[in-house]
Protein backbone atom coordinates (compact mmCIF):
# COMPACT_ATOMS: atom_id res chain seq x y z
CA UNK A 1 0.00 0.00 0.00
CA UNK A 2 1.72 3.06 -1.35
CA UNK A 3 0.83 6.64 0.49
CA UNK A 4 2.41 10.01 1.04
CA UNK A 5 -0.70 11.37 2.40
CA UNK A 6 1.64 12.55 4.88
CA UNK A 7 4.13 13.57 3.13
CA UNK A 8 3.40 17.65 3.49
CA UNK A 9 2.57 17.21 7.62
CA UNK A 10 4.43 20.44 9.34
CA UNK A 11 5.86 19.47 12.89
CA UNK A 12 4.69 21.96 14.98
CA UNK A 13 6.80 21.31 18.18
CA UNK A 14 7.44 25.48 19.07
CA UNK A 15 4.49 27.88 18.65
CA UNK A 16 6.14 31.18 19.45
CA UNK A 17 3.52 34.53 20.45
CA UNK A 18 4.78 37.64 19.28
CA UNK A 19 1.99 40.70 20.65
CA UNK A 20 0.23 41.97 18.39
CA UNK A 21 1.48 45.76 19.10
CA UNK A 22 5.17 45.18 19.40
CA UNK A 23 5.44 43.59 15.56
CA UNK A 24 8.78 44.88 15.19
CA UNK A 25 9.88 41.91 17.31
CA UNK A 26 8.39 39.78 14.17
CA UNK A 27 11.50 39.21 12.18
CA UNK A 28 13.38 38.00 15.84
CA UNK A 29 10.28 35.43 15.92
CA UNK A 30 11.01 33.71 12.81
CA UNK A 31 14.88 33.59 12.93
CA UNK A 32 14.00 31.66 16.40
CA UNK A 33 13.90 27.96 14.98
CA UNK A 34 10.19 27.97 15.99
CA UNK A 35 7.71 25.91 14.10
CA UNK A 36 5.26 28.59 14.02
CA UNK A 37 5.13 32.15 14.74
CA UNK A 38 1.55 33.66 16.10
CA UNK A 39 0.66 37.03 16.19
CA UNK A 40 -1.48 37.66 19.37
CA UNK A 41 -4.32 40.20 18.75
CA UNK A 42 -6.29 39.25 21.72
CA UNK A 43 -4.82 39.25 25.17
CA UNK A 44 -1.44 41.26 24.45
CA UNK A 45 -3.97 44.03 23.03
CA UNK A 46 -5.90 46.46 25.14
CA UNK A 47 -9.05 47.55 23.88
CA UNK A 48 -7.93 50.83 22.86
CA UNK A 49 -5.77 49.09 20.37
CA UNK A 50 -7.46 46.64 18.98
CA UNK A 51 -8.18 48.19 15.34
CA UNK A 52 -4.76 49.57 14.67
CA UNK A 53 -3.37 46.21 16.08
CA UNK A 54 -5.65 44.11 13.75
CA UNK A 55 -4.67 46.70 10.60
CA UNK A 56 -0.70 46.29 11.35
CA UNK A 57 -0.52 42.61 11.69
CA UNK A 58 -3.19 41.53 9.12
CA UNK A 59 -0.95 43.92 6.97
CA UNK A 60 2.51 42.67 8.00
CA UNK A 61 0.84 38.99 7.18
CA UNK A 62 -0.50 39.47 3.72
CA UNK A 63 3.31 41.68 2.97
CA UNK A 64 5.32 38.74 4.49
CA UNK A 65 3.66 35.93 2.84
CA UNK A 66 3.36 37.23 -0.47
CA UNK A 67 6.96 37.76 -0.70
CA UNK A 68 9.85 35.90 -0.03
CA UNK A 69 7.77 33.62 2.52
CA UNK A 70 9.65 30.95 4.65
CA UNK A 71 7.31 28.48 4.44
CA UNK A 72 8.85 26.07 6.75
CA UNK A 73 8.19 28.81 9.43
CA UNK A 74 3.88 28.53 9.86
CA UNK A 75 2.22 32.12 10.49
CA UNK A 76 -1.01 32.36 12.31
CA UNK A 77 -2.73 35.26 13.75
CA UNK A 78 -4.55 34.58 17.16
CA UNK A 79 -7.68 36.94 16.81
CA UNK A 80 -10.40 37.54 19.78
CA UNK A 81 -13.55 35.63 20.38
CA UNK A 82 -15.62 35.59 17.22
CA UNK A 83 -18.39 35.55 20.37
CA UNK A 84 -17.41 39.93 20.80
CA UNK A 85 -17.77 41.98 17.81
CA UNK A 86 -14.12 42.55 17.76
CA UNK A 87 -13.76 38.85 16.89
CA UNK A 88 -16.26 38.97 14.34
CA UNK A 89 -14.11 42.30 12.97
CA UNK A 90 -11.17 39.85 12.94
CA UNK A 91 -12.65 37.76 10.89
CA UNK A 92 -14.40 40.43 8.45
CA UNK A 93 -10.56 41.46 7.64
CA UNK A 94 -8.91 38.61 7.35
CA UNK A 95 -12.04 37.36 4.79
CA UNK A 96 -11.00 40.99 2.56
CA UNK A 97 -7.74 40.33 2.45
CA UNK A 98 -5.70 38.56 -0.13
CA UNK A 99 -2.97 36.76 1.55
CA UNK A 100 -4.58 34.92 4.94
CA UNK A 101 -2.35 33.81 7.66
CA UNK A 102 -1.26 29.72 7.44
CA UNK A 103 -3.96 29.55 10.53
CA UNK A 104 -6.07 31.67 13.26
CA UNK A 105 -5.83 30.75 16.86
CA UNK A 106 -9.40 30.84 18.20
CA UNK A 107 -9.64 32.11 22.03
CA UNK A 108 -12.57 31.32 24.29
CA UNK A 109 -14.03 28.79 22.49
CA UNK A 110 -16.94 27.13 23.56
CA UNK A 111 -18.54 24.60 20.95
CA UNK A 112 -17.93 23.66 17.72
CA UNK A 113 -20.25 26.10 15.93
CA UNK A 114 -17.72 28.12 16.03
CA UNK A 115 -15.82 26.90 14.00
CA UNK A 116 -18.40 25.90 11.39
CA UNK A 117 -19.26 30.14 11.14
CA UNK A 118 -15.33 30.58 10.83
CA UNK A 119 -15.52 27.82 8.37
CA UNK A 120 -18.63 29.18 6.29
CA UNK A 121 -17.07 33.07 6.53
CA UNK A 122 -13.57 32.01 5.58
CA UNK A 123 -13.55 28.80 3.49
CA UNK A 124 -14.06 30.16 0.44
CA UNK A 125 -11.85 33.01 0.24
CA UNK A 126 -8.96 31.08 2.21
CA UNK A 127 -9.04 27.10 1.39
CA UNK A 128 -5.98 26.29 3.09
CA UNK A 129 -5.93 28.39 5.89
CA UNK A 130 -6.10 25.62 9.05
CA UNK A 131 -7.69 26.90 12.32
CA UNK A 132 -6.17 26.26 15.94
CA UNK A 133 -9.06 25.85 18.83
CA UNK A 134 -7.62 27.09 21.74
CA UNK A 135 -9.33 25.05 24.85
CA UNK A 136 -8.77 27.55 27.92
CA UNK A 137 -12.65 27.54 29.32
CA UNK A 138 -14.54 24.79 31.38
CA UNK A 139 -16.86 24.75 27.93
CA UNK A 140 -14.60 24.12 25.34
CA UNK A 141 -12.66 21.40 27.23
CA UNK A 142 -16.15 19.75 27.80
CA UNK A 143 -17.03 19.51 23.96
CA UNK A 144 -12.81 19.34 23.17
CA UNK A 145 -13.66 16.23 21.11
CA UNK A 146 -16.61 17.57 19.07
CA UNK A 147 -14.44 20.96 18.52
CA UNK A 148 -11.60 19.33 17.16
CA UNK A 149 -13.38 16.41 15.21
CA UNK A 150 -15.92 19.62 13.50
CA UNK A 151 -13.94 20.17 10.09
CA UNK A 152 -10.80 19.19 8.22
CA UNK A 153 -9.38 22.08 8.93
CA UNK A 154 -8.63 21.71 12.65
CA UNK A 155 -5.49 21.40 12.93
CA UNK A 156 -4.25 21.76 16.32
CA UNK A 157 -5.72 21.90 19.84
CA UNK A 158 -3.58 24.35 21.87
CA UNK A 159 -4.02 24.48 25.75
CA UNK A 160 -4.94 27.44 26.91
CA UNK A 161 -3.85 26.61 31.01
CA UNK A 162 -4.03 30.27 32.70
CA UNK A 163 -7.72 30.86 31.65
CA UNK A 164 -8.76 27.28 32.19
CA UNK A 165 -7.23 27.22 35.82
CA UNK A 166 -9.35 30.27 36.59
CA UNK A 167 -12.62 28.35 35.10
CA UNK A 168 -11.33 25.67 37.25
CA UNK A 169 -11.19 27.83 40.22
CA UNK A 170 -7.00 26.18 40.60
CA UNK A 171 -4.21 27.49 40.50
CA UNK A 172 -2.20 26.70 37.49
CA UNK A 173 0.09 24.16 38.27
CA UNK A 174 1.10 20.54 36.48
CA UNK A 175 -1.57 18.51 39.19
CA UNK A 176 -4.38 20.88 38.81
CA UNK A 177 -4.71 20.57 35.00
CA UNK A 178 -3.28 16.85 34.38
CA UNK A 179 -6.96 16.00 33.77
CA UNK A 180 -7.60 18.95 30.95
CA UNK A 181 -4.61 18.21 29.28
CA UNK A 182 -5.07 14.28 29.21
CA UNK A 183 -8.58 15.14 27.92
CA UNK A 184 -7.23 16.84 25.47
CA UNK A 185 -4.49 14.41 24.42
CA UNK A 186 -7.77 11.73 24.32
CA UNK A 187 -9.78 14.61 21.71
CA UNK A 188 -6.29 15.70 19.60
CA UNK A 189 -5.90 11.86 18.96
CA UNK A 190 -9.04 10.89 18.60
CA UNK A 191 -9.12 13.59 15.52
CA UNK A 192 -5.84 13.13 14.32
CA UNK A 193 -4.39 16.81 15.40
CA UNK A 194 -1.58 18.48 16.56
CA UNK A 195 -1.75 19.29 20.07
CA UNK A 196 -0.07 22.23 22.19
CA UNK A 197 0.70 22.68 25.50
CA UNK A 198 0.20 26.30 27.61
CA UNK A 199 3.52 28.29 27.55
CA UNK A 200 6.43 28.00 30.84
CA UNK A 201 6.09 31.61 31.91
CA UNK A 202 9.38 31.08 34.34
CA UNK A 203 11.43 32.93 31.79
CA UNK A 204 14.63 31.46 33.57
CA UNK A 205 13.92 28.33 34.82
CA UNK A 206 15.39 26.30 32.36
CA UNK A 207 14.93 23.06 34.10
CA UNK A 208 11.40 23.13 35.00
CA UNK A 209 10.52 24.40 31.21
CA UNK A 210 12.25 21.36 30.11
CA UNK A 211 10.98 19.05 33.09
CA UNK A 212 7.47 20.39 32.01
CA UNK A 213 8.05 19.93 28.40
CA UNK A 214 8.93 16.40 28.75
CA UNK A 215 6.20 15.29 30.79
CA UNK A 216 3.39 16.84 28.08
CA UNK A 217 5.54 14.92 25.41
CA UNK A 218 4.63 11.74 27.80
CA UNK A 219 1.56 12.42 27.80
CA UNK A 220 1.31 12.60 23.94
CA UNK A 221 1.36 16.24 23.27
CA UNK A 222 3.27 17.23 20.14
CA UNK A 223 4.93 20.22 21.15
CA UNK A 224 4.65 23.26 23.45
CA UNK A 225 3.83 27.13 23.31
CA UNK A 226 7.06 29.50 24.31
CA UNK A 227 6.71 33.42 25.08
CA UNK A 228 10.14 34.38 24.32
CA UNK A 229 13.00 33.11 21.79
CA UNK A 230 15.18 31.70 24.69
CA UNK A 231 12.31 29.00 25.52
CA UNK A 232 12.61 27.28 21.72
CA UNK A 233 15.62 25.29 21.99
CA UNK A 234 14.71 23.34 25.02
CA UNK A 235 11.60 22.88 23.70
CA UNK A 236 12.49 21.72 20.00
CA UNK A 237 15.05 19.18 22.11
CA UNK A 238 12.32 17.90 23.61
CA UNK A 239 9.98 16.95 20.96
CA UNK A 240 12.66 16.11 18.70
CA UNK A 241 13.49 12.30 18.01
CA UNK A 242 17.03 11.01 17.84
CA UNK A 243 18.77 10.06 15.18
CA UNK A 244 17.87 6.40 15.83
CA UNK A 245 13.70 7.19 15.87
CA UNK A 246 14.33 9.00 12.84
CA UNK A 247 15.78 5.85 10.91
CA UNK A 248 13.45 3.39 12.18
CA UNK A 249 10.44 5.49 11.09
CA UNK A 250 11.82 5.25 7.67
CA UNK A 251 12.36 1.78 7.41
CA UNK A 252 8.98 1.03 8.93
CA UNK A 253 7.55 3.84 6.55
CA UNK A 254 9.07 1.74 3.44
CA UNK A 255 8.32 -1.00 4.38
CA UNK A 256 4.87 -0.55 4.85
CA UNK A 257 4.20 0.97 1.64
CA UNK A 258 5.89 -1.72 -0.30
CA UNK A 259 2.79 -3.95 0.42
CA UNK A 260 -0.73 -4.01 0.33
CA UNK A 261 -2.00 -4.71 3.76
CA UNK A 262 -3.61 -1.65 5.61
CA UNK A 263 -2.73 -3.71 8.93
CA UNK A 264 0.09 -5.68 9.20
CA UNK A 265 2.96 -6.46 11.84
CA UNK A 266 6.38 -5.15 10.42
CA UNK A 267 9.59 -5.90 12.71
CA UNK A 268 7.58 -6.76 15.27
CA UNK A 269 5.44 -2.91 15.17
CA UNK A 270 1.94 -3.33 14.42
CA UNK A 271 1.47 -1.55 11.32
CA UNK A 272 -2.08 0.98 10.69
CA UNK A 273 -3.23 4.57 9.73
CA UNK A 274 -2.19 6.25 13.38
CA UNK A 275 1.38 4.59 13.48
CA UNK A 276 1.73 5.59 10.13
CA UNK A 277 0.79 9.12 10.93
CA UNK A 278 3.13 9.43 13.85
CA UNK A 279 5.88 7.84 11.92
CA UNK A 280 5.09 10.69 9.04
CA UNK A 281 5.43 13.18 11.94
CA UNK A 282 8.33 12.11 12.63
CA UNK A 283 10.01 12.62 9.15
CA UNK A 284 8.66 15.93 9.25
CA UNK A 285 10.53 17.02 12.34
CA UNK A 286 13.48 15.53 10.56
CA UNK A 287 12.76 17.41 7.52
CA UNK A 288 12.77 20.68 9.47
CA UNK A 289 15.74 20.12 11.31
CA UNK A 290 17.75 19.79 7.88
CA UNK A 291 15.94 23.00 6.37
CA UNK A 292 17.17 25.22 9.81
Amino acid sequence: MKTDSNSLLKPRRTLLFVPGNKLEMFPKALASNADVVCIDLEDAISLDNKVVARQEAISLISDHLSSAHNNKVEIWLRINSIRNPLGMADTIALAEVKHAPDGIMIPKIKAPEEIKILRDVLGNKHPNLNFHPLIETTAGLNFCVEIAKSSHKIGSLVLGGFDMSANLRVDPHWDTLLYARQKLVHAAANAGVDLLDMPYFELDNFKGLRRESEECSKLGFTGKCAIHPKQIEAINNTFTPTIEEIEHAKTLIDKYQSQDAAFVEIDGVLMEKPIVDRLYRTLAIADRIKSQ
